[in-house]
């Protein structure tokens, strides 16, 4: 006899993973991503940090916009908006708090800290033995200067702002006397050796985004004026990283601790490739007009797998 349809136990379908996307605004990231976690079975919360809570009340000690009581299955940020110094240390402290209470953040606020201030990311980049420019920072004027002196001899430097992205604020300096004031750096003078070689009319380098111990995409930016950002009018041109490229970008995102990453190479004077800046929430719309691959869908693909195991472990969000 036939069963009942009433009477076969129904498998019930699987949870629909439920991820946090810290942006401050719903852009063109934040929409590509929001679709490709729909398309993937997970659900997209918009959430900002600054609307989020310590509440050591709360059965997680934590509150979230859009998730009641209980935290989401992963955390996914794009960008952080900016604040005073306090509003910043609450925020880089919920990242912290998730990730203390077993939930996957991307990237963590460790990585985080370590890519927005650039002095600890040469730092780390130079302990680890990979080749970047030589780099001095001291919040004295006077210091800034002696180095300068010191060092123009060999080649100009940079000054870029300790906390920046984009190219902005970049200055190139050939003497003592092009340092600005104190204020105008926020009190912080970070020196870079320029490594940049003009090559065919023009300025070149290359970035590479990094996943999960991957690089999955690749462009070179070209321009006439050594800032080659695409923000700053650099453009985008479809690249093949080359193994030297590869094994570099992989190592520089080891050593921050970032599971996504934009690293940034050239090919300095001695025809090495060097590493210039990683970033720990890079933008990409610029790359994905060049790219072969849907960016955010790889990035989903890799994150909504990652759940896979915790979820069948029965790990709670």
């Amino acid at each position: 006899m036939p069963h009942s349809p009433d009477g076969i136990a129904r498998k019930a379908a699987p949870p629909v993973p439920q991820i946090a996307l810290v942006s401050d605004r719903h852009d063109w990231h934040a929409r590509e991503l929001t679709k490709a976690l729909a398309v993937a079975g997970a659900r997209a919360t918009l959430v900002r940090l600054e609307d989020c809570r310590f509440e050591t009340d709360h059965p997680h000690g934590l509150r979230m916009p859009g998730f009641d009581d209980r935290l989401p299955d992963a955390v996914f940020v794009r960008c952080l908006s900016g604040g005073s110094f306090e509003a910043v240390t609450v925020r880089l402290g919920i990242l912290h708090a998730l990730r203390d209470s077993g939930v996957p953040v991307i990237n963590d606020a460790r990585a985080i800290e370590r890519c927005v201030d650039k002095s600890m990311t040469s730092f780390l980049l130079a302990r680890a033995g990979i080749r970047s420019p030589a780099t001095w920072v001291t919040e004295q004027p006077a210091a800034a200067r002696r180095i300068v002196e010191l060092e123009v001899a060999k080649g100009p430097l940079v000054l870029k702002p300790l906390f920046g992205s984009q190219g902005r604020n970049l200055r190139l300096i050939a003497s003592p006397d092009d340092l600005p004031e104190p204020g105008a750096v926020a009190g912080v003078y970070y020196l870079q050796r320029f490594v940049g070689v003009e090559r065919d009319g023009g300025y070149r380098d290359f970035r590479l985004l990094v996943w999960q111990g991957h690089v999955i995409a690749a462009m070179m930016r070209h321009a006439p004026h050594w800032i080659t950002n695409v923000k700053r009018g650099g453009r985008p041109v479809a690249a093949v990283a080359d193994h030297a490229m590869h094994e570099l970008a992989l190592r520089a995102a080891a050593a921050v601790g970032a599971d996504l990453a934009g690293v940034d190479i050239l090919y300095d004077a001695d025809n090495q490739p060097a590493v210039l800046e990683v970033n720990s929430m890079p933008a990409w719309s610029g790359l994905q007009t060049v790219a072969s691959v849907n960016i955010a869908s790889l990035i989903v693909a890799g994150l909504v797998g990652s759940l896979a195991p915790r979820a069948a472990q029965g790990v709670p969000g």
